[in-house]
């Protein structure tokens, strides 16, 4: 009939609109000759890990001191740039710079993973009268696991593209998209948490795996949906996220203040429950699956995966 041709028409000229110019899949920025490539998929993810290491062992053999607070700023510096770096080439280059909000939710929730828990359970104990207990171990571990971040993005950006150029029909490339992505997702977690499995051995107590992993989902599929164009979800579930930790620890503080010792009572009863570590578990969980809700649908339309340029 004259309809419904007219409405094949169509949906064929939408679905031409949203496939690669060539059936040879786009791989991105990181699809370049032999030597990038190495650099991008190899090099650059293995730099965080590998001065994050070289950190901890100077640091264990560097007597207290002046010298010894200049030498962990410039470390931190350091491995902060190389995580810039890897976000700036390859598979997790976003098309636009995130924003600022994006940027200081990341490096509070980074920075909570490393030194919060200490602090926060000081602070519900009256102090803290002294310096907190710093985990190394979650440190290494998370900047160890750049490489397997910059890896899945790969298999997950590639693969989908490859399925982008032989698919037949929208709903097709859906379906073949979403295990995709989470089968990215969870060799990601999985690698991450032999990494921090590792960290832990190798530098003492053993990290908190649950929130550790929380926010390595949590980091993951906020870059993922920048990578490819998505911007208002990420952020909001970093902030939030953020706030939650940074409202939970203000409370404790703030409840020393006369008439104020209510602030506390659910923090304090949560951590006498759980532990201080359950805060970043539940914040961190809780955003990474209000994203994981967002980013199986909106990772698998063809749109998504089409030439950030024309975005």
């Amino acid at each position: 009939m004259p309809g419904a041709a007219g409405t094949q028409s169509a949906s064929g000229r939408c679905w031409a609109s949203t496939r690669p110019a060539k059936a040879e899949p786009v791989a991105g920025p990181s699809a370049g000759a032999g030597p990038s490539r190495l650099l991008t998929l190899v090099l650059l993810p293995a730099l965080p890990g590998a001065l994050c290491a070289g950190l901890l062992a100077g640091l264990a053999q560097a007597p207290p001191g002046r010298a010894r607070t200049l030498a962990v700023v410039a470390g931190v510096l350091a491995v902060l740039s190389a995580v810039q770096l890897c976000l700036r080439h390859g598979p997790l280059r976003s098309p636009r710079p995130a924003g600022v909000a994006v940027r200081l939710a990341t490096l509070w929730l980074l920075g909570y993973a490393v030194l919060g828990d200490g602090l926060l359970d000081a602070a519900v104990r009256g102090g803290p009268d002294r310096l907190w207990p710093v985990d190394t171990a979650t440190a290494l571990g998370l900047a160890l696991a750049m490489w397997p971040a910059v890896l899945c993005a790969r298999i997950f950006t590639g693969g989908a593209r490859r399925r982008l150029a032989r698919s037949r029909g929208l709903g097709e490339f859906a379906a073949a998209t979403r295990p995709l992505l989470l089968a990215s997702l969870t060799c990601y977690l999985v690698a991450l948490g032999g990494l921090l499995a590792l960290a832990g051995a190798l530098l003492g107590p053993s990290p908190a795996l649950a929130g550790a992993g929380a926010l390595g989902a949590l980091l993951l599929l906020a870059r993922l949906l920048l990578v490819h164009g998505h911007r208002a979800t990420p952020t909001v579930a970093l902030a939030t996220a953020a706030g939650v930790e940074l409202a939970v620890l203000c409370s404790v503080l703030a409840s020393r203040l006369p008439g104020c010792d209510f602030l506390a009572v659910p923090a304090e009863t949560l951590i006498e429950v759980c532990g201080a570590e359950a805060v970043p578990t539940l914040a961190c969980a809780v955003a990474a699956f209000a994203l994981l809700v967002r980013a199986v649908p909106a990772l698998s339309r063809a749109s998504a995966h089409t030439d950030p340029g024309t975005r």
